[in-house]
């Protein structure tokens, strides 16, 4: 799978911590998303994990003593800084945050990250009285002052038994974390509103009319969006993901009340991506209690829902973007240039849903982008993850002119 991790070369620090155990899963989802990873520990550290488990893994000797260099002379604190796209302290105690505060190089590790040039990730770990201490929090400023990125612990139930926060977050979050670092940040400054998943409409209180929308693509799009720095607001049909770091979720569940919630926020926005599957039809009277089954058929009576895309392209400012999806079983070429006419959109990417490949609830997408101007792109399969980033690109070429356009008014 391609990533923006893939062949980076990440080096991940182990501290002498009991959430130790964690950064070995840590290892294995950064070699999965495709990067090179290297280990440094400090001598604690191998108390609670063993470096053979780190080497065994990473293909790599696991560096933790100053004495003894590279296969090829090299001082192994300068050529692994040197090679490094990115370190990661994960979990960084209490001990470690403040030798890195105040410049303190007395082993390995510090001394290595002493040489680091490439970002640097901080995940604390730590009891949440220490976590919560003015030295600690002092420390942790001062090393968000000089560059550091620090990812902040999660809350509950810790290993000494308090509760509060001071849990090393979960290696994918820090994954997530980390490999935003590598994503360029030409959103920020922009509005964006996502809709994403699946909406449902109730003909009595067990039952509803919905599809098999999961989601993924919608939020894979609004994650995108938020790495490269938009501010996000992602308004959700009924899906069991979990809401993208840095971006504002609004939970819905019906057509009309996804039409609220878009109709609110769109007045605001500078670019709005519909890839929610709405409703086309909802029942005219919802039963209040469950309809009880009986001997023959029941006829549920169906009303046309407000046609929120259609809406938007009427209500839409002219510096606003708007991107729109069609999800088609037929004559896709035909149906999403009709719906991008008609819908007064700017852009909009369409795919064949019966496949495997671009179906509703696959990890994968073939989509086709076709442009106002006339233009169209087929795009190969990818996962929607990166498939999310090219229709951000595309967005950024189209609103390139209106930018430049607004910096020539206020000139």
């Amino acid at each position: 799978m391609h990533s923006v991790l893939s062949e980076k070369k990440i080096v991940l620090c182990v501290c002498g911590g009991i959430a130790a155990y964690k950064s070995v899963e840590l290892l294995r989802l950064f070699q999965k998303a495709g990067a090179d990873v290297r280990v440094v520990m400090t001598r604690n550290a191998a108390e609670f994990v063993g470096p053979m488990t780190f080497e065994a893994i990473s293909g790599h000797p696991v560096f933790s003593g100053m004495y003894g260099g590279t296969p090829d002379g090299k001082m192994r604190h300068i050529a692994w800084a040197d090679a490094a796209d990115a370190v990661v302290v994960a979990p960084a105690t209490a001990n470690i945050i403040g030798k890195l505060a105040n410049g303190i190089a007395d082993d390995a590790l510090t001394t290595f990250m002493l040489a680091v040039t490439a970002p640097k990730i901080i995940c604390p770990s730590m009891n949440t009285h220490m976590y919560e201490n003015r030295a600690v929090q002092r420390n942790l400023d001062v090393l968000e002052g000089d560059g550091f990125l620090i990812v902040d612990p999660g809350e509950g139930e810790l290993a000494c038994g308090a509760v509060g926060a001071g849990r090393l977050p979960e290696p994918d979050y820090i994954l997530d974390r980390v490999a935003g670092v590598f994503v360029p940040k030409d959103f920020k400054g922009k509005k964006v509103l996502v809709t994403a998943g699946p909406t449902r409409e109730f003909i009595d209180p067990v039952r509803f009319v919905s599809n098999p929308s999961s989601g993924k693509m919608g939020y894979a799009v609004a994650k995108a969006a938020a790495d490269r720095g938009g501010d996000v607001v992602l308004v959700s049909g009924p899906t069991a993901l979990k809401t993208p770091f840095g971006v504002s979720r609004v939970d819905v569940v019906s057509a009309g009340e996804m039409a609220a919630a878009v109709f609110e926020y769109m007045v605001d926005m500078d670019i709005i991506i519909k890839v929610a599957a709405v409703s086309d039809y909802a029942p005219v009277d919802t039963a209040e209690h469950k309809i009880k089954k009986g001997d023959g058929g029941i006829a549920v009576q169906m009303a046309r829902t407000t046609d929120i895309l259609a809406e938007l392209g009427r209500r839409k400012k002219q510096h606003q973007v708007l991107v729109g999806f069609a999800a088609e079983t037929q004559n896709l070429r035909e149906n999403a240039l009709e719906k991008l006419q008609k819908k007064n959109l700017d852009m909009i990417a369409g795919n064949l849903v019966c496949g495997p490949e671009s179906g509703f609830c696959a990890d994968t997408n073939r989509i086709n982008l076709f442009f106002k101007d006339g233009r169209t792109e087929e795009l190969p399969v990818m996962e929607k993850s990166a498939a999310a980033h090219v229709l951000l690109d595309r967005i950024k070429e189209l609103n390139q002119p209106q930018i430049k356009r607004t910096e020539k008014t206020k000139n």
